[in-house]
């Protein structure tokens, strides 16, 4: 529904997961019945999760020995080929340093020590390390870099590929540089790529159209992003979800192929999660509440891509504590109450209470607006700090 802002102006109204509720059915089910699994087929190639969880691409996130242990635990890890881990040959000093920074400094000093190059060489080994792990090794390059740098990523093993930017579009204009033809990249390279962000019903359709397995739903939600005040885009995600759900229908409809949904950024609980599939995701990339993990590299903190851009960065260092082991925050067992831990738990139990046997089906689950539901009944919780008050 569109309505009038200004004189000549109309505009969408969007909704984010704060905004919406999932709407009981006439049905439960009991969570052991309940299939939270996640699969997509590349040329033949078939790749099973038993978690439908990507960790992001993030420096604080995601360095190879995590990327292990998530793939152990059933979920995907995306590792940045153009950040810390592939910048310098023991990163560890340098994420000390990134901790140890106050908040006026952090920015101007991740400036400096990101602008150490990039090396061929060690692409290849930090994907490699992830190979040698017994896991699937997804890693991420920016479409200015993809062409540089994917033969040192397939040396390593590089099994998924993630192209990712603030936005990426199929059709980038410029009168400086030959932009890369994302068409022509994709049907070339035999790997199945995962290609994003973007938060509309066209963008994610042009996307789609590349022949990418998924497409990333988001610009600008994540907890350390800063380019909605920046650069003042994006569409809160609920409603980016459920327009990137419908341009899905529409290419299946015209190729016959399933290109997937995931939603990236902008989660903190279960029931953020849940609400994510509940709008049409088949997946979630999740950042800072992994960064809270024991295993993560960021000492407990968690920054962006583009929170050390040169010129006009687009994030922040922000803290995200240490809540637990990696296990403990996706599969449990919790010991808080707010949702931040057992995030797998949360969604399955939201299934079964909804009566939703596995993702694709909880799509169809009905979805409200609820502005009070954050607050309803909660004036206790809120004014003491405590469970939904945090």
């Amino acid at each position: 529904m569109e309505m009038e802002i200004g004189r000549g102006k109309t505009a969408r109204q969007a909704f984010g997961f704060d905004d919406i509720a999932i709407v009981p059915s006439r049905r439960t089910r009991d969570p052991r019945d309940v299939n939270i699994g996640w699969e997509f087929s590349f040329r033949g190639r078939d790749y099973e999760f038993a978690l439908p969880v990507l960790a992001s691409a993030m420096d604080g996130v995601v360095d190879p020995a995590f990327a292990v242990a998530m793939g152990k635990l059933g979920g995907l890890a995306v590792l940045n080929l153009e950040g810390i881990q592939t910048r310098y040959e023991d990163p560890s000093p340098h994420l000390d340093a990134i901790a140890s920074f106050s908040h006026e400094e952090a920015t101007r000093k991740m400036q400096e020590i990101y602008r150490e190059d990039v090396k061929a060489e060690l692409i290849t080994r930090r994907v490699k390390e992830v190979k040698d792990g017994g896991v699937l090794a997804a890693a991420s390059l920016t479409p200015q870099n993809v062409e540089r740098y994917i033969d040192a990523a397939m040396a390593g093993g590089l099994d998924i590929l993630v192209i990712q930017g603030t936005v990426v579009s199929a059709e980038h204009v410029s009168s400086y540089d030959k932009p890369l033809d994302l068409n022509a990249f994709i049907r070339d390279l035999d790997l199945p790529v995962i290609v994003g962000g973007c938060c509309s019903y066209q963008g994610a359709l042009h996307l789609m159209r590349t022949g990418a397995v998924g497409v990333l739903v988001g610009v600008g939600p994540g907890h350390a992003c800063t380019s909605r005040r920046v650069l003042g885009i994006g569409v809160p995600q609920a409603t980016a979800i459920a327009d990137a759900a419908a341009a899905r229908m529409r290419h299946l409809d015209e190729t016959g192929s399933y290109c997937h949904v995931i939603a990236d950024g902008g989660m903190r609980t279960g029931g953020d999660l849940a609400k994510a599939v509940a709008c049409g995701a088949d997946s979630v990339m999740i950042g800072s509440p992994l960064a809270a993990a024991s295993e993560a590299p960021g000492r407990g903190y968690h920054w962006g891509m583009a929170t050390f851009h040169p010129d006009l960065p687009r994030g922040t260092r922000v803290k995200a504590g240490q809540k637990g082991t990696l296990q403990e925050i996706l599969i449990g067992p919790a010991r808080e109450n707010d949702g931040t831990l057992n995030l797998l738990g949360g969604l399955r139990t939201s299934m079964a209470t909804t009566g939703y046997e596995n993702l694709k089906a909880f799509q169809k689950a009905e979805v409200m607006v609820a502005p009070a539901l954050q607050t309803e009944g909660k004036v206790l919780q809120q004014s003491q700090g405590v469970g939904m008050g945090r």
